[in-house]
């Protein structure tokens, strides 16, 4: 869905969570009250939700922080600004990930940033959609050229990981764990998750697009559409986490930066530590679900490679490099 200047104008004004009347929106903008009320509509296909009140006029549910380039760019590490390109905001974009992966198709550019407050067609794992309302949470790829084959970042994921829980440490954000392979998670609920896309020579230069989605605030109407156990910043945190939008936007380029760009010297043995000191899922009970089998058992951790390490019922340990992982009830 595109979003005309004038919805763009509307979603900075209500952005404060405060009260407007139709009245001042629409002399601040320049168009009538029923245009207005007519955008508003529009503007809850994006999930944005709002009250009307008679006399006091139109509020969102809940504030949002807009994404800042200029704050972004001021707040960045010497480190991680040297090897960025550049970074795209846009308002709407079907998919991160799909936008940097047509990039890489077209262009050797390394370093590319792109952020979206909305996403029309969000990507996540294994083809799911991956619930994008406006302005709630952040979404984020990263293109980036590496030299020597998919084989040489055999882990990437588990050192995004990393990242990310580094990063949401330092926006004071702690308690969070990493569920194996690409998932960061709450108290067995999924706060974010990773989608590596890789082309190339299979010895030679090839290309990664690194995505993350990670939820602030997820609207009650846009969570019936989730089929997982899910969990957003408004329920780990107290006050509102969307003040913390482009501080933790800015602290994740910070820790992502370096850590991709040096990650086919580094291997994933400088992360493979701190991943376990994460791990969510170590003597847990789970299944593993590969095409039409089924694996359950109690997990063991990750090997040195990153593969997933089950205990079954005969005490049999065997390693996973794949497969959809579920937590059992018991």
């Amino acid at each position: 869905m595109l979003i005309s200047e004038n919805q763009k104008k509307i979603i900075s004004l209500l952005a404060d969570g405060q009260f407007h009347s139709g009245t001042e929106l629409a002399e601040i903008i320049g168009i009538s009250r029923s245009a207005i009320c007519k955008q508003l509509k529009q503007l809850t296909e994006l999930g944005l939700e709002f009250s009307a009140i008679s006399g006091k006029g139109y509020c969102l549910e809940h504030a949002l922080q807009l994404l800042s380039g200029e704050y972004i760019e001021e707040n960045l590490t010497p480190s991680a600004k040297s090897l960025i390109s550049t970074v795209e905001i846009h308002h709407s974009i079907d998919s991160t990930n799909r936008y940097l992966v047509e990039m890489a198709q077209q262009t050797k550019k390394t370093g590319v940033v792109c952020f979206s407050e909305y996403q029309s067609a969000g990507k996540g794992r294994r083809g799911r959609e991956w619930v994008s309302p406006f302005g709630s949470n952040i979404y984020l790829s990263i293109l980036w050229q590496f030299q020597n084959g998919p084989a040489s970042i055999s882990g990437l994921s588990l050192a995004i990981g990393v990242a990310v829980i580094r990063a949401l440490n330092d926006c004071g954000i702690t308690g969070v764990g990493l569920k194996w392979p690409n998932d960061i998670f709450w108290q067995e609920k999924k706060l974010a998750g990773i989608l590596i896309e890789v082309s190339g020579e299979s010895n030679g230069p090839c290309s990664a697009v690194i995505g993350l989605g990670l939820n602030f605030y997820i609207p009650k109407g846009k969570a019936k559409e989730i089929t997982q156990d899910w969990v957003d910043l408004t329920q780990i945190v107290s006050g509102n986490p969307a003040n913390l939008r482009n501080e933790l936007s800015t602290a994740l380029l910070n820790h992502l930066m370096p850590m991709i760009a040096n990650f086919e010297h580094d291997t994933l043995t400088s992360y493979i530590e701190e991943w376990r000191q994460y791990d969510c899922m170590k003597n847990k009970l789970v299944q593993i679900f590969m095409g039409k089998h089924v694996y359950s058992g109690i997990v063991e951790g990750i090997d040195d490679n990153g593969l997933l390490l089950l205990a079954d019922q005969q005490g049999q340990v065997k390693a996973f490099a794949s497969g959809e992982v579920s937590f059992r009830q018991t």
